[in-house]
């Protein structure tokens, strides 16, 4: 892969359905790979549903070789357990990348929703469908959380550069390339 090609996972935690996608940047244009979802509702035991989140991103992350994950932040609800059980779901995503050396950056539901429609109080389907002219996906699926997975991965791809002031580096070692006086 070259330098100006990377992938990026975006995930949807969720423990109910963990929704995902991934694109493939190259230069300043994406490409559409993958997305789909991680149906939960089988399993009753909380527990048993954080070690499937934990195996399906490790799998994905050995599968596909993201460079970076884009991963939806839990929104505040009224409901103290759901958050909970989310941000729990969002850990253990976020462990699995982690214990990859995989770079990750949090979206809020709105910035994500923003970044796609320029609407932060999009609907999951006005999301889904502007992510379908945009990737030329020939058809949506059933459930949504999987393109709210691809919505993180391509709100990610917008943002890219947009948090660094001045230069933007390839990478860690392009930065300290640039930076050798800065490190003691």
């Amino acid at each position: 892969m070259s330098k100006t090609e990377r992938i990026i996972l975006g995930i949807d935690p969720g423990t109910t359905i963990m929704g995902f996608g991934l694109i493939r940047v190259m230069g300043k244009k994406m490409e559409f790979m993958q997305l789909n979802e991680l149906q939960l509702t089988k399993y009753k035991d909380h527990y048993v549903k954080l070690k499937y989140i934990f195996e399906r991103t490790i799998e994905l992350i050995d599968n596909y070789h993201p460079d970076e994950i884009a991963i939806e932040a839990p929104f505040f609800g009224k409901n103290v357990q759901s958050m909970l059980k989310l941000g729990r779901a969002q850990g253990v995503a976020m462990a699995a990348g982690l214990s990859r050396d995989i770079p990750i950056t949090e979206y809020t539901p709105k910035k994500i929703k923003m970044a796609i429609t320029g609407n932060g109080n999009a609907s999951k389907e006005q999301v889904a469908k502007m992510l379908q002219s945009l990737l030329d996906l020939k058809e949506l699926p059933k459930n949504l959380d999987s393109t709210d997975g691809l919505a993180a991965a391509v709100c990610h791809f917008y943002n890219a550069g947009k948090i660094s002031v001045g230069k933007s580096y390839s990478g860690w070692s392009a930065f300290v390339k640039d930076n050798n006086d800065r490190l003691g």
